[in-house]
């Protein structure tokens, strides 16, 4: 589509690859019968975890799994935590919890509180797991760390317990999630974590969503193809169609309008999550498309029924954010740092349970938390950077994180990414979009 203010171009969502003769899924069934409870409501493991199977459960050998966002790498790291509990199972089905730790390393506060109710989950009640988090959110006393099989942790407080015995003296494996996303200052952080992990042979290295999996080898100081799987867009289970609008001039209004209109285009059928690049943005954004409903009387399109309305007004008595509190009611939401930790989780879990039918985030949430989502839209391709001055574009990493948002399995048969820009980088995002979308290593 071409208008005089702005270029709109479509990419149509591809169909997965069917499974080649020698694939064969792994079923649940057939795998040691002490696991299985960890997959609980599966039948089979997908195809980028079949094929990581044998060496991530079965073997202790440092790996790197490169795949799409939504391919299934959380259970791949739940493969090779099962394989360290296994090392510390007795023949009765007990474990000798008090003689290893894990590390699972999240990149933001978001994806490690969202690891630790997964883990949590699956692993507690089941097998007597205890998992907690360290952060800036969380900090852990001895006693607590001593009692703690899996910690979670930010790469900076990691960082900061490096040399502390306590915290370090038992782990026998790391995993390092998201790894795509700890680029430029934080590179430094990832580095340090990695080279103290390497001088100690007793400890496996698990990375995951590795957009650049040879560099990270060389962090290995290994054989950068032992251990190495990289699954390119054939592996992704539910495909994206996707769209990319150039808009013509630096035109705020035109960019909130053609926002709302891609939001009304999916009210009432699928839930939207929208990405800006700021705080403040969530709120502009947020409040420009509930009043735009509200001068088109479309605002009771975002709700999905009468018992969300309900469960909408009770939770908006609950929250502290008095910008939530205004969008609630009528089905939209924002998600940002600037909230206490209560009201984003309270947001997360009516967004998952469908009562939030149009949530405007800013790109943490794109960071792991598994969310329904059916349509994302990147409203606004640029970022302030403090140290330059001045916007910046957002990282590619970044923008690939947040279209892989849509669509997932679980929830959909295919999702839709929509990135709006400026017309000067139309074709840098189209460029990035097609290779996404057909990318064949």
């Amino acid at each position: 589509m071409y208008t005089n203010d702005y270029e709109e171009v479509n990419v149509p969502a591809l169909k997965p690859d069917p499974l080649s003769a020698e694939e064969k899924l792994v079923k649940i069934s057939a795998m040691p019968h002490w696991t299985r409870m960890a997959f609980d409501g599966l039948t089979e493991l997908n195809r980028v975890q079949s094929k990581v199977y044998a060496t991530a459960l079965f073997k202790s050998d440092n790996i790197l799994v490169s795949a799409p966002t939504g391919s299934g790498k959380t259970n791949v790291a739940m493969l090779t935590i099962l394989q360290q509990m296994g090392l510390h199972r007795n023949e009765d089905d007990s474990f000798n919890h008090s003689d290893y730790k894990i590390l699972y390393v999240a990149p933001m506060k978001a994806l490690a509180a969202e690891v630790v109710r997964n883990l949590s989950n699956r692993l507690t009640q089941q097998y007597g797991v205890t998992v907690m988090e360290l952060s800036g959110d969380k900090v852990l006393n001895r006693q607590q760390i001593e009692e703690t099989q899996i910690i979670v942790a930010t790469p900076e407080k990691w960082e900061e317990k490096l040399d502390n015995l306590t915290y370090t003296r038992l782990v026998k494996l790391i995993i390092i999630d998201a790894v795509h996303l700890l680029h430029d200052d934080r590179r430094r952080v990832l580095k340090s974590i990695v080279a103290s992990t390497v001088r100690q042979k007793h400890i496996r290295l698990v990375g995951l969503s590795i957009p650049d999996s040879n560099d990270v080898a060389s962090f290995l100081q290994d054989d950068q193809k032992k251990g190495l799987f990289s699954f390119d867009n054939r592996y992704r289970s539910c495909p994206l169609a996707y769209q990319c609008i150039g808009i013509k001039a630096n035109n705020p209004q035109l960019m909130d309008a053609i926002c709302y209109e891609k939001v009304i285009g999916s009210a009432g059928k699928h839930q939207v999550l929208i990405f800006v690049q700021s705080k403040k943005e969530t709120t502009k954004t947020a409040r420009a498309i509930k009043d735009t409903a509200l001068a088109n009387d479309t605002l009771s399109m975002f709700l999905k029924d009468e018992t969300s309305r309900e469960i909408l007004r009770e939770h908006t008595e609950l929250v502290r954010n008095s910008v939530l509190k205004d969008l609630l009611p009528y089905g939209l939401a924002i998600h940002n740092g600037g909230m206490t930790r209560d009201d984003r989780e309270s947001v997360e879990l009516l967004f998952a349970k469908r009562h939030i039918q149009v949530l405007v985030s800013t790109p943490t949430l794109a960071c792991g938390v598994n969310l329904p989502v059916h349509t994302v839209i990147i409203k606004g391709t640029q970022v302030y950077k403090p140290e330059k001055r001045g916007l910046t574009e957002v990282n590619p990493l970044v923008v690939t994180q947040m279209l892989g948002c849509a669509g997932r399995l679980q929830y959909d048969t295919y999702g839709e990414g929509i990135i709006i820009t400026e017309q000067n980088k139309l074709a840098d995002y189209l460029s990035l979009i097609k290779s996404v979308a057909s990318n064949r290593n």
